[in-house]
């Protein structure tokens, strides 16, 4: 059976008013338009609802019992149905999917869930790592924010750039190249790692080397940004990465901090999100607390002065 959901909203007003004047009155239709809409829920639920007794109208037990479910579904439609309302954190209980290259994660993983834990303690975070290949994973809903070097190639992904971070050499201390300035001979001669999560053994570092008619030597690939470190920490290799991203994980690790020889372009750091969610409010809650706290790593002593 085709059933006209209005007829809740009528049936909730016939159970609280008890009468199909005043139903129709707080409908604001006439009273022959809500009798008609009475005889309606009477063929749908096949019971009588409301029945006279007297000069008024009393609701059966059928009626009764419903009374309060049918008040709770109609409340519940005008509330999904509704403009946007303020939004409760301390109430909130939703699970995001957070997509970010790991090095920022491993930055500002623990801040991020520190600010939303201590805001909205019923959200939870899910934070995944980058895939080994473009996917629409914002599109179909499987991400809720995500990171990205370049703005989104689909015309249904929003973006906001975060900042812009200079690219620096990571070694270990004791590397040959830190005992003499480094210069495009010397840091092309070194023996280099690159971070890639499909196992590329060549980026853009190398067309600008072959620009100035000079190629490095790439002895391996790492899958993400933490082995890397690993690797430099433990052997004479050198790593080109992302300043600010990368800050406090070469810290922890001890390792040297060298200025790139070549001059290159910062790299952007976007954050990513599907438009559906441009009205969310919960959405955009996250939205604001991830940026700032990206944004904090562009906010230090270390990069403030440059």
């Amino acid at each position: 059976m085709q059933l006209d959901l209005n007829l809740l909203t009528a049936l909730d007003a016939l159970l609280e008013e008890g009468s199909v004047a005043g139903a129709a009155d707080r409908l604001h239709v006439t009273a022959p338009a809500m009798s008609r809409s009475l005889g309606r829920i009477r063929k749908a639920t096949g019971d009588q609802i409301l029945v006279r007794t007297g000069r008024h109208m009393t609701p059966t037990p059928r009626a009764l019992a419903m009374r309060t479910e049918v008040h709770a579904l109609v409340q519940q439609a005008h509330q999904l149905l509704s403009a946007r309302t303020e939004l409760d954190l301390a109430g909130l209980e939703r699970v995001f999917t957070v997509r970010w290259h790991d090095a920022l994660t491993a930055a500002c993983g623990t801040a991020l869930i520190a600010a939303v834990h201590r805001q909205a303690p019923g959200v939870q975070l899910r934070l995944t790592a980058e895939p080994g290949d473009d996917t629409p994973e914002l599109r179909r809903g499987d991400v809720d924010v995500a990171s990205s070097a370049g703005p989104p190639s689909l015309s249904d992904i929003r973006h906001s750039l975060i900042g812009r971070d200079r690219l620096v050499l990571a070694v270990r201390p004791g590397h040959p190249l830190t005992e003499q300035p480094v210069t495009v001979e010397r840091y092309a001669a070194a023996d280099h790692v690159t971070v890639s999560r499909r196992g590329s053994l060549r980026d853009r570092i190398d067309d600008a080397l072959a620009a100035l008619n000079h190629e490095r030597r790439v002895i391996a690939s790492a899958p993400t940004t933490a082995i890397a470190l690993q690797l430099v920490r433990d052997a004479d290799l050198v790593v080109t990465l992302p300043d600010a991203a990368t800050r406090s994980s070469r810290d922890q690790l001890g390792l040297t901090t060298l200025p790139l020889p070549l001059e290159l372009p910062p790299v952007p750091l976007h954050l990513l999100w599907h438009h559906r969610h441009d009205d969310d409010p919960a959405h955009t809650w996250l939205r604001n607390l991830a940026t700032q706290t990206l944004q904090a790593l562009f906010t230090t002593p270390h990069t403030s002065d440059q």
